[in-house]
This record gives C-alpha cells, sequence and structure tokens, in this order.
C-alpha cells in the first residue's frame, strides 16, 4: 500500500474520530455537523478506494463515493456557518441546497454510463496508486460553478457577519475566514497545478477543526449570557417572594399566547427576550448582544409580535407573573 492511500486512510479515521468526539464532548448538539463529518469521512474514503482500485470500474465506483461526499460537504459547512452566526435565512433553505446537490451529484456520478462529465477516462497507475486519466466532458464546469457558488456564498455569510458583528470576538472571526479560506486556497492550487494527492481530504479535516472551534467559542459566549441570566431571575425571585405588592391577574388566553410565543423565538430573540426580564436596559442589552439600534428594533417586533404584547413593560410584567 502507498504512502498516499494510508494518508487517506488516516484522514478517514481521523474525521471519525473528530465525528465521535463531538457527540461525546459537545452538548448542544447541530444536526449539519453530522452531515460535515460523515461528508468527510465519506470523501476520505472514496479516495482511498480510488488509489487501491484495480480495474476501471472499481475506479468509477470510489470516484462516485467520494463525489457523494465532496457534493453535500459544502451545504454542510455554508449551513453551520448560517447557524454559527445567527445570519437570517429560512428554515427551509436546506431543501432546495440538498436537491440542487443530487442533480450535481448524479451529473458528477455519470462516468461508466454517460460521456457528459468525462469525455474519456481511463485508469493508469502513477508512484503506486491508482488514479483516473481523465479528460473533461462539457458537464464538467457544474461542478466547478456548483463549488465556487458555495465559496461564495460562505465568503459573502463572513463578512455579513463581520458587518453586522454577529460575530462577538476577533478569534471568532479568524475561525470563520479560516474555515473558508484553507478550502478556497487548496482548490485554487489544484485547478492549476497537477499533484497526484487531493489536498482537499487534509483541507476538509482543517475548515472541521474551525468550524469546530468557532461553534465552541459561540457556545461558551452564549453559557456566560444564560449563567447571568440565571442569576439575574433567582435574585428576582428571591425579591418577588419577599414582596407582598397586589399582582393583578391576567387571562388564561394572555398567558397561553406568551408561552407559545416563548418557544416559537428564535435563538436570538430568546436571549434578548432574557435580558428583558433580567431587567437589562436597552443600552446594555446593544453592549451585551454586541448589535446595534436598528437591529434590536426589528428583533423587539418580532418578539412582541410573537408574545402578544405591545410593549417592553408588558412583556416584563406577564414574565414577572409566570416566574411567580
Amino acid at each position: 500500500m502507498s504512502g498516499i492511500s494510508i494518508v487517506y486512510i488516516a484522514a478517514a479515521v481521523c474525521s471519525l474520530l473528530m465525528l465521535v468526539a463531538y457527540c461525546v464532548f459537545i452538548k448542544k448538539k447541530f444536526a449539519w455537523f453530522w452531515v460535515l463529518f460523515s461528508s468527510i469521512c465519506v470523501v476520505n474514503v472514496g479516495y482511498f478506494a480510488l488509489s487501491i482500485s484495480k480495474t476501471l470500474d472499481e475506479a468509477l465506483l470510489a470516484n462516485r463515493i467520494a463525489y457523494l461526499g465532496s457534493v453535500f460537504l459544502p451545504i454542510s459547512m455554508l449551513l453551520i456557518i448560517l447557524n454559527a452566526t445567527d445570519l437570517h435565512h429560512p428554515k427551509w433553505l436546506w431543501i432546495p441546497l440538498v436537491c440542487l446537490g443530487a442533480v450535481v451529484f448524479f451529473v458528477a456520478a455519470s462516468p461508466g454510463y454517460l460521456d457528459i462529465y468525462y469525455k474519456e477516462v481511463s485508469l493508469i497507475t502513477q508512484n503506486g496508486i491508482t488514479v483516473l486519466d481523465k479528460v473533461y466532458g462539457p458537464w464538467h464546469i457544474i461542478y466547478l460553478f456548483y463549488l465556487l457558488g458555495y465559496f461564495i456564498a460562505m465568503i459573502t455569510a463572513a463578512i455579513q457577519a463581520t458587518v453586522k458583528k454577529k460575530i462577538a470576538s476577533a478569534a471568532q472571526t479568524v475561525m470563520l475566514l479560516g474555515a473558508v479560506f484553507v478550502n478556497i486556497c487548496v482548490w485554487a492550487i489544484e485547478q492549476f497545478v497537477k499533484i497526484e494527492f487531493e489536498f482537499l481530504a487534509v483541507s476538509y479535516i482543517i475548515s472541521e477543526l474551525f468550524l469546530i472551534g468557532l461553534y465552541v467559542m459561540i457556545q461558551e459566549n452564549e453559557r456566560r449570557i444564560e449563567l447571568a441570566r440565571q442569576e439575574a431571575l433567582m435574585q428576582q425571585t428571591q425579591e418577588n417572594k419577599t414582596n407582598n405588592a397586589y399582582e393583578p391577574q391576567i387571562e388564561k388566553e394572555v398567558l397561553d399566547a406568551f408561552n407559545r410565543g416563548i418557544i416559537e423565538l428564535t435563538h436570538t430573540e430568546k436571549l434578548i427576550y432574557d435580558l428583558y426580564v433580567c431587567g437589562k436596559s436597552t443600552k446594555e442589552v446593544l453592549a451585551e448582544m454586541n448589535i446595534k439600534e436598528n437591529t434590536l428594533k426589528y428583533h423587539n417586533k418580532n418578539i412582541y409580535g410573537k408574545l402578544g404584547v405591545s410593549s417592553r413593560k408588558e412583556l416584563k410584567a406577564i414574565a414577572k407573573y409566570i416566574a411567580d
């Protein structure tokens, strides 16, 4: 077995171990991380199988396996970035992305059946490993535009997150940009330099580490905010117990609508709601969330609408009533 094949095995094992570590150590899990880890494993298994293939049919099958992971990997990366930075996007966005990815995969998997992706393909051995000698067909450019489109989308998301101050620290910015640019650089090099080894196998794992680092940092920041909120709520509850002032009764329908609205709040809206309940002022909320006043007004409109209240005072009054 060649050294390159061993590297592919090591990359696949490494990505599998990272998936296990994610399952064990990350408490708040995100489904698209599962897709990311699985895709990287599939890619590296495909690269390894291709490197040891003995026949053209085996090599084409291995090539399809590698493309299966490569096509769905950028979808998971983009959705992880959008979720981690809390950038507004439709919840159903993943549906058309997956459908598009399936179409691109079937095009990339067509060699051996059609000549639209590869006009000609044969099996050759170089330095002890098997590679495909390909003449690209007219539809090969679809995959290139597919990857380029995702790179542009991820860069745009990173820029928006930075401009809108969705990222709380410079370290998080580095993590986000690193996850994107490491793949762009490797992909660009492979387009112009003929290299036997698929360096994307390694760059994908590096991107994985960047994204995990970003996600852990954001979760830690949210944990600190949650601890501060809980401490403030405990203090408020203690004060309520010692306060015997009369509290007016609130209709059950209002309470039910309020409780349903809390469930419908987005992650950012819930954080703002919790800060309001803790008695934070507008200035303190802006500083805590690291957002602008217009952005806060936009969130306020959504929060009040979902909770069925017309003001922050009414929101706090009902929240206090429920807590009591």
